[in-house]
């Protein structure tokens, strides 16, 4: 049930980057109504635990993971080359002690509509993680981004 109802769910979910809460709300109820029976939890019962225990990123968090592992494969040159063009590094008018490095410059849009892209919404996701993030291997990345997400989503730290 997991492999089946998950693989569906991670399908292309990074084109739903940017979507209102609303409109990914019935993904999420996909989710929790699998964690339901994935755990033989009853429907009157609250779903964080379960989803916890089953160490199950929201939807929302999901789409987050997918755009980032994108961005971070874009920029070490492991994934398409489109993507990599979408990305533009900022670098700073001059060197700054605080400045962390390895940021994306957010492209500016005219309509809200232009939000919903993936380079806004990759610039704005990869600026927002810690900077040692950025700079591990794919394998470390995946891990711990996954922690920091799930830490983030559920107010665990």
């Amino acid at each position: 049930m997991h492999a089946f109802v998950s693989s569906r769910l991670d399908y292309c979910n990074a084109l739903y980057a940017g979507l209102p809460s609303k409109a990914i709300h019935c993904l999420q109820l996909v989710q929790k109504s699998t964690a339901r029976v994935v755990n033989n939890v009853s429907r009157f019962d609250h779903i964080t635990p379960t989803l916890q225990e089953l160490h199950w990123l929201l939807i929302r968090w999901r789409i987050t993971f997918k755009v980032l592992v994108l961005v971070y494969k874009a920029l070490k040159g492991l994934g398409p080359a489109y993507l990599q063009d979408l990305l533009a590094p900022y670098a700073p008018a001059r060197l700054l002690p605080s400045e962390s490095g390895n940021t994306l410059v957010v492209p500016r849009f005219r309509s809200k509509l232009g939000e919903r892209s993936f380079a806004f919404q990759a610039a704005i996701a990869w600026n927002v993680i810690p900077a040692k993030l950025r700079f591990s291997s794919l394998l470390v990345f995946k891990s711990h981004l996954k922690t920091y997400l799930f830490d983030f989503a559920f107010n665990t730290v």
